[in-house]
């Protein structure tokens, strides 16, 4: 059989593939091959000539190429249309924070707008994939484009990444010359914005914006893409960390209509625990009340001494339901986050305010646990029950504290003798094995913060700790032990609380440091809590304890969430689990799931197919637990930057915080308030880094700052927009024998000149 006779290339007009047959409507795989061999095809005209469409074939094509564009496989110009570019074989994708979880699909992270849209890539897992990402995250993944011509993208997650911040979001700042860019984050310098690019934003409206280089200078001009809200106005300095970040903070209407349309649960499936004597135990301020506690004396002669200790979690479970759009919203926060002028919280006000709140005097389904304690504080055995509660009482911790300590108010009177008493023997008991198991004890208070009506800083200070909140946390803990105790002993998947030992690079760091304050540690790399606590009390005896203390929680790991158990370091414990917070923790949620799953407890535990996503949740609410901290942390700073900002030139006593290369931050004692000194203002002398001394040393008078050391500073600059204060050094510090530098080392200080610290 004779050959066909080819086409020669170099022949005018577009080639017809061997595959199409000429009025009829060409498939998918032959367009693409026709793409492929014709690179010069000028548009769709081009393209219909190839496969001779005409009449009512017009439609359809024209409908095929519309949907090969929105998948992305083509693309088309004012000058071609041709295939795009493939997607290369691992590359870094972005899940749709909408996207179905039981059916994800992702876009690349980056993609050439030139290109066309973006193809959409199917993610595909299953029960033996270590990473298991969920809507709204970011994964590094290996791409399959499938064997046929038309690419059938699908990705196998390897890691979960951290998405990048916001690159340029700042406040506006109108002047006679137009507007300036004062931006959120300190290490971004000011720009101008051309009055024709300003759009609608006012004077001190938060904004996102675009960055373009203009003139021979290269000089960096934004322009105002997105107007996000006016943080003054709205009252509402957290809007920047909020926007910065990209926490999710208005609920979808899908979400709010399934929290409006929930009704309150009923006694049916559930023991019947309203007649016990439970109270909440809380901030006087809070809003929601997800636990409550009640001990008694344990009759059973078994147990002399012994106490029942009660502690029901409000039952989240059954309200937001996997699958659910509640559910995907409430993984997609992973917790709520904590502001001093708003909480943006991980379940709509309707569950997390009402519903599940355990109010006083009202029923509300809880997930309990019974537990038996020892004379000796060990817990010897408990139960989890499924059960109904009403709360006897909502108290504040100060208001509880106050009725033990002999001042009880109307409310407290009568719950003294057979209910608060009981609670704070049980306490008793439970603090001596707290004791002997000898939990890290690092001494940091932390400072609240309190904003007046116009949403400026009113008051700071130190909470006092009170044995009201000692009891409460050792109660949770022991509630979150039990948990993890029972889901392990069924052979239930589940997520820990995880929280390593330190480095021994860390470690040899903390040990360094010590000696040069003559205290002595350990030459192990298997350090104990206990043993950090000896250090503790040397340091409490030295009168050093902050500097230490700083030191000590540095050499920490960070805690997280984790699919595997390797123990929680800190509070000295084999196995751990969060079960006590699940208003305002998703992953207190999913162990909640499990134990309804591995007791039987009801049709609303974990499912199968959430076990298999338990490592990839567990990086996904591990990464919003660090943006969540981060965001509170910002805003504390932007709002003692405002509240600073009146008082430049006043002189402050505070410590060294941390020591680098280029300078000192310091903490101001009264406000907490962090700043900066960079070393080239130090003074007269050039100051070194000593790292192992957390000190910098003048080389030539061996003057020392280091960490821990009080000292004082005059405020020089505020910026309340960044969060970021500038200090300069007013004290001496002691002098030291110099280190024997380097020859040649680079120099971290200049002379202090009339900018010196020694002109006061």
């Amino acid at each position: 059989m004779a050959k066909a006779p080819t086409r020669n290339r170099n022949t005018s007009g577009p080639r017809r593939p061997r595959q199409a047959t000429p009025g009829e409507l060409p498939t998918r795989e032959q367009i693409l091959e026709a793409l492929a061999n014709e690179t010069d095809l000028k548009g769709k005209r081009d393209l219909a000539k190839v496969f001779g469409i005409r009449g009512d074939l017009r439609r359809p094509f024209k409908a095929m190429l519309n949907e090969l564009e929105g998948e992305g496989v083509i693309t088309r110009t004012r000058k071609a249309i041709r295939r795009t570019a493939a997607l290369p074989a691992v590359t870094v994708l972005d899940i749709p924070s909408d996207a179905d979880p039981d059916d994800l699909h992702a876009f690349p992270a980056q993609w050439n707008e030139e290109e066309g849209e973006p193809p959409r890539v199917s993610v595909v897992g299953g029960k033996s994939a270590r990473v298991a990402p969920a809507p709204g995250d970011r994964i590094l993944a290996r791409i399959d484009a499938g064997d046929g011509p038309v690419p059938r993208y699908t990705a196998r997650p390897m890691k979960i990444l951290d998405k990048p911040r916001r690159a340029h979001i700042g406040i506006v700042r109108r002047d006679e010359d137009g507007a300036r860019l004062i931006p959120v984050d300190r290490k971004q310098k000011e720009m101008r914005i051309p009055l024709g690019d300003l759009g609608e934003a006012q004077d001190g409206d938060l904004v996102e914006v675009d960055v373009k280089l203009s003139g021979r200078l290269m000089i960096p001009r934004a322009r105002v893409t997105n107007v996000i809200g006016n943080p003054k106005s709205e009252g509402a300095v957290s809007l920047i960390a909020i926007h910065n970040l990209e926490i999710p903070y208005r609920f979808p209407a899908s979400v709010e209509r399934e929290a409006e349309a929930a009704k309150p649960a009923t006694l049916k499936g559930r023991e019947d625990w309203r007649d016990i004597p439970l109270l909440t135990i809380d901030p006087a301020d809070a809003k929601d009340h997800d636990d409550a506690v009640q001990a008694e004396p344990d009759t059973d002669p078994k147990n002399p001494g012994g106490h029942i200790v009660r502690v029901a979690i409000a039952d989240v479970a059954a309200y937001v339901r996997p699958g659910t759009a509640l559910d995907r919203e409430a993984y997609l926060r992973g917790n709520s986050v904590y502001f001093p002028d708003r909480v943006v919280p991980m379940l709509p006000e309707r569950i997390s305010n009402d519903l599940c709140s355990l109010r006083e005097g009202e029923a509300r389904p809880s997930l309990a646990v019974r537990m038996v304690i020892g004379a000796d504080g060990r817990k010897k055995s408990h139960s989890f029950h499924r059960v109904l509660i009403r709360s006897a009482a909502k108290l504040s911790y100060q208001q509880a504290q106050a009725a033990i300590d002999g001042k009880p108010d109307d409310k407290t009177g009568p719950l003294l003798e057979p209910v608060l008493k009981p609670l704070w023997a049980a306490y008793a008991t439970m603090a001596k094995a707290r004791d002997k198991r000898s939990p890290l004890d690092l001494e940091l208070p932390e400072r609240k913060i309190l904003l007046g009506e116009d949403g400026l800083v009113a008051d700071i200070h130190i909470p006092e700790r009170l044995d009201a909140h000692r009891l409460i946390e050792e109660m949770m803990i022991a509630a979150n032990v039990a948990a993890a105790e029972t889901l392990e002993k069924a052979k239930t998947p589940l997520l820990y609380r995880v929280h390593d030992e330190p480095s021994r690079e860390k470690l040899g760091a903390l040990r360094e440091f010590l000696a040069s304050l003559d205290i002595s540690m350990a030459k192990t790399d298997a350090m104990k809590p206990s043993q950090f606590n000896g250090i503790l009390a040397q340091a409490r005896k030295a009168g050093n304890i902050e500097q230490v203390s700083e030191m000590v929680l540095r050499s920490q790991a960070q805690a997280e969430y984790a699919a595997e158990n390797y123990g929680h370091f800190g509070l000295n414990l084999d196995r751990y689990a969060h079960f006590t917070s699940p208003i305002r923790r998703y992953a207190d949620l999913i162990v909640h799931r499990a134990l309804i799953a591995a007791l039987g407890l009801g049709n609303d535990g974990l499912s199968e197919n959430e076990t298999a996503k338990l490592p990839g949740i567990a990086q996904h609410i591990s990464a919003t637990e660090r943006r969540a901290m981060l965001a509170e942390r910002e805003t504390a700073d932007r709002l003692l930057a405002q509240f600073l900002a009146e008082r430049i030139g006043s002189r402050f006593e505070g410590r060294i915080s941390g020591v680098t290369r280029s300078g000192l931050f310091v903490r101001l004692s009264d406000t907490g308030a962090d700043g900066f000194i960079p070393a080239s203002t130090l003074g007269s002398d050039y100051f070194r880094h000593v790292e192992e001394q957390q000190a910098m040393i003048g080389e030539r008078t061996g003057e020392k700052f280091g960490l821990g050391d009080p000292v004082t500073v005059r405020l020089l600059e505020a910026a309340p927009v960044a969060g970021a204060l500038r200090f300069e050094m007013l004290s001496e510090g002691p002098r030291v024998k110099p280190p024997s530098f380097r020859s040649g080392a680079k120099r971290r200080s200049m002379a202090g000149g009339p900018r010196g610290r020694r002109k006061r």
